[in-house]
């Protein structure tokens, strides 16, 4: 069955490209060039939808309030388009709940290797394996079932794909030294280019829901040279405590 995809961008060419290349790839296509039509469209066919291209730049409604308002009705996929390589973009976008971003211009072969990404990791999370429902680990309750990290007071956080994936990678491998590439590769996909700040912005992230000082932190360190750590006994369990 054909996953079908949703393009919002105001650049008719971009749309148009991206629709034939996706095309030819096996997707489904459907588009909108502002917010405001997107969001009316996807009330009515959402349940459809496997994932979102959504680009910051658009007229009225821009990209953030797009994802914003959509991450309150849906919890579809979005990679976001942005013509802007600050890092400030980066992190807004992945705050207000955005899966993966790609800068402009871009390849369509680069692109459709994110979607595929994030289709395989959605894949592997349903499948039936023998994992249990809770990781327990310091003060921290996450369910996978419902992507919940519950601190000690009982205040729940949901978390959005990338941070739930990359927090899981953590708490399945306590101890173990993880390289950014396999970090990477884990999460998007891909290996981690020299430049990119993706995964910098998502360990800071993370860091900060867990109240991980990232000066001296004590749950994710920091391994010179060689990637990171979880530095913190990791239990598991089928039952809620």
């Amino acid at each position: 069955m054909q996953k079908k995809i949703f393009v919002v961008d105001d650049d008719d060419k971009i749309r148009q490209l991206l629709q034939i290349y996706l095309e030819k790839n096996n997707y489904q296509v459907v588009s909108a060039a502002d917010g405001e039509s997107f969001l009316a469209q996807f009330n009515k066919i959402g349940k459809d939808i496997s994932l979102v291209i959504l680009d910051i730049m658009l007229p009225g409604m821009d990209g953030f309030a797009v994802c914003q308002s959509l991450r309150k009705i849906s919890e579809v996929p979005i990679i976001m388009l942005t013509a802007n390589a600050e890092e400030t973009d980066l992190v807004v976008g992945l705050e207000l709940g955005a899966d993966d971003y790609i800068a402009k211009p871009f390849s369509p072969r680069e692109l459709l290797a994110r979607i595929k990404a994030i289709h395989r990791r959605l894949v592997d999370d349903r499948k039936p394996l023998n994992r249990l429902r809770y990781f327990y680990f310091k003060d921290f309750i996450v369910d996978r079932v419902e992507r919940l990290l519950i601190d000690e007071r009982g205040d729940m956080v949901k978390l959005s794909g990338g941070d739930f994936q990359l927090l899981q990678l953590f708490l399945e491998n306590p101890g173990e030294v993880l390289s950014r590439d396999r970090i990477s590769e884990q999460i998007r996909g891909r290996e981690s280019g020299p430049t990119e700040r993706y995964l910098d912005v998502q360990i800071s992230r993370l860091r900060q829901r867990l109240g991980d000082d990232g000066k001296t932190p004590l749950l994710i360190k920091t391994m010179r040279g060689s990637g990171y750590v979880f530095a913190t006994e990791v239990t598991t369990s089928d039952d809620s405590r």
